[in-house]
């Protein structure tokens, strides 16, 4: 007898541990036996109660009611056990939000990337919709958005994306703080990263290629070769020197540009645009010999002497032990940026690319005459401006609006008034 009543409590033992019952937090899968205006009523299975699905529930994942049917099959999160009337309270919205936290998580561990729809923007950044999940990508994280804009410009700029299909990367998943973060810049970084390695097997040094200027920075410029981007330093962008890429290029100029250097390990392409123009230099020691007397124009004035544009598209220096007897302490106080100036070629190093110059070597004699010939020289450019600027005004007086009256000046003026 004792022993029959220990197997009858021991199966009654795994009998209770075979049916666990649902407890709050759980997500469980259900039946929908009925539907009201109130919401959802689910059976589900091993609990002696239908539980609730309240219609804000449903609201918050902007569905209907009517877009449930009755014996379908539901994932519901047990919220409440009871609540003041007795009712089990689920909830449909938190349970799939569970699965999306955990999609989410599953993106984020396995590095992937994924396409959503852009529902909203901000000054902060973009919203997407990720399932039941409301995702942010932060404006430092948006690709194409020029660094230096002002609020309302920037906002302006990511409301554009609004209804937009853009690739993003999880890059924060915080349950409960409820983050969920993206990375537009991430996504592409990954996927350029790849074409750039296709591409790299494809390039070869020394050949040329076309490309679009995708971006300018003071140490050069970014060219889109097809997918990946090279760089040509500033110091490949002319044989002449460039204060700023901007001088040469702008954004979207169709370029073609020499494969300079390739570096499959650091994933990098170093392009020249110079590389594909005559190298001045070569023609140096045809168009100057040491003891001839040159006009140039101070580019840049430095500790040891200015820096003098020379043609066809050169630099030569003007050291200070150069520029008078004795040397000035600073170069500045003599010679200035812009200023025109007539020297002697003292030194020719082509292959080195140097020219040196001197202003002292130059006699009085000489620069007497320089400045007789820029005098009289003067009063022909500016008969020659002054042509050319009655000229303007005659085409000016002879176009349609030239002869526009008053009223439609006032016109524009009250058209750029602030309201």
């Amino acid at each position: 007898m004792i022993e029959e009543n220990e197997l009858d409590f021991a199966a009654l033992l795994e009998a209770s541990f075979a049916e666990e019952v649902p407890e709050r937090g759980d997500i469980v899968t259900g039946t929908i036996v009925a539907i009201d205006d109130q919401g959802l009523i689910v059976g589900i299975e091993g609990m002696k109660r239908d539980g609730i699905v309240q219609r804000k529930d449903l609201e918050r994942m902007s569905v209907e009611v009517d877009t449930f049917e009755i014996g379908a099959d539901i994932d519901v999160m047990i919220l409440r056990m009871e609540d003041d009337d007795g009712n089990l309270i689920l909830s449909v919205s938190q349970a799939q939000q569970t699965e999306d936290w955990k999609k989410a998580e599953d993106l984020l561990a396995n590095d992937e990337v994924w396409d959503g729809i852009v529902s909203d923007a901000n000054r902060g950044g973009l919203i997407v919709q990720f399932g039941n999940l409301r995702g942010f990508v932060p404006a430092s994280h948006v690709l194409d958005l020029p660094r230096g804009l002002n609020e309302d410009e920037r906002k302006m700029r990511m409301q554009r994306l609004v209804g937009e299909t853009i690739t993003m990367k999880v890059i924060e998943v915080n349950r409960k703080r409820r983050r969920l973060v993206f990375s537009q810049r991430d996504a592409q970084r990954g996927s350029r990263d790849a074409r750039k390695e296709v591409l790299l097997d494809q390039l070869h040094e020394g050949e040329v290629r076309q490309g679009v200027v995708s971006g300018l920075r003071d140490f050069g410029a970014f060219v889109d070769l097809g997918g990946a981007d090279g760089l040509i330093h500033i110091s490949e962008l002319a044989w002449h020197r460039v204060n700023h890429p901007r001088e040469v290029l702008k954004v979207g100029d169709e370029v073609s540009v020499y494969i300079l250097r390739l570096d499959s390990e650091g994933k990098r392409i170093g392009l020249s645009l110079k590389r594909l123009q005559a190298n001045p230099w070569s023609m140096v020691d045809e168009l100057y010999h040491v003891g001839q007397l040159v006009e140039g124009v101070i580019s840049r004035v430095t500790q040891f002497g200015a820096f003098v544009s020379l043609d066809p598209g050169i630099e030569a220096l003007l050291h200070t032990s150069q520029i008078s007897e004795p040397p000035p302490e600073d170069p500045s106080l003599v010679v200035h940026e812009g200023q025109r100036l007539q020297m002697r070629v003292i030194s020719i190093e082509s292959d080195k690319q140097r020219l040196g110059l001197s202003l002292k070597e130059v006699t009085d004699e000489e620069k007497q005459r320089y400045q007789e010939t820029r005098a009289q020289a003067a009063p022909q450019a500016a008969a020659v401006t002054e042509v050319t600027a009655e000229a303007e005004n005659e085409d000016a007086d002879e176009s349609p609006e030239a002869d526009g009256s008053q009223e439609a000046i006032d016109s524009v003026q009250l058209e750029q008034q602030p309201e």
